[in-house]
């Protein structure tokens, strides 16, 4: 671990922890977010009932989180009000604790482990779900891709 990935894991001890406030399953690629309470989260496969859980065993996109709070950025450097977290096309919205912070680590939601592995970038479909300009809007706000180290389930309020 390098002296940044100490420094993190040292201080992330003394956050207060975040909230999940939704889980969006896609259940294929291009398929509209199906909107779930709780979710089974299954070790190295991703959330079941998600088109990534039946992919490749051991990927490090099994999951991706948006904080809600990056989400209301990006709508502001839009110019519209509320982005509906469907249109985003990841996984779990968190509030209160930041993910990027998170990359490289390891941390709980609900009784399941994960490992945050890489920044999740925004496609070219963003441009189409939210108009011209979303992608540059959610470069650096796109939330975080992760791999799920231990199984369980999570549920909306679960603390992070």
């Amino acid at each position: 671990m390098n002296s940044v990935g100490r420094l993190l894991s040292r201080h992330l001890q003394n956050l207060p922890p975040g909230k999940l406030t939704w889980i969006g399953l896609r259940p294929e690629r291009k398929a509209v977010m199906n909107t779930v309470e709780k979710a089974l989260a299954m070790k190295d496969l991703g959330l079941q009932g998600d088109r990534r859980c039946i992919g490749t065993p051991g990927s490090a996109r099994q999951v991706t989180l948006i904080n809600q709070e990056h989400i209301v950025v990006v709508a502001s450097l839009l110019g519209i009000d509320l982005i509906n977290p469907n249109l985003l096309r990841r996984n779990l919205v968190v509030t209160g604790i930041n993910l990027i912070a998170l990359r490289h680590q390891r941390f709980r939601i609900g009784e399941v482990e994960f490992e945050a592995t890489a920044h999740c970038h925004p496609c070219l479909r963003m441009e189409k779900a939210l108009g011209k300009g979303a992608v540059g809007a959610m470069l650096g706000h796109g939330g975080i891709c992760a791999k799920i180290i231990t199984s369980g389930y999570i549920a909306v309020g679960d603390a992070v």
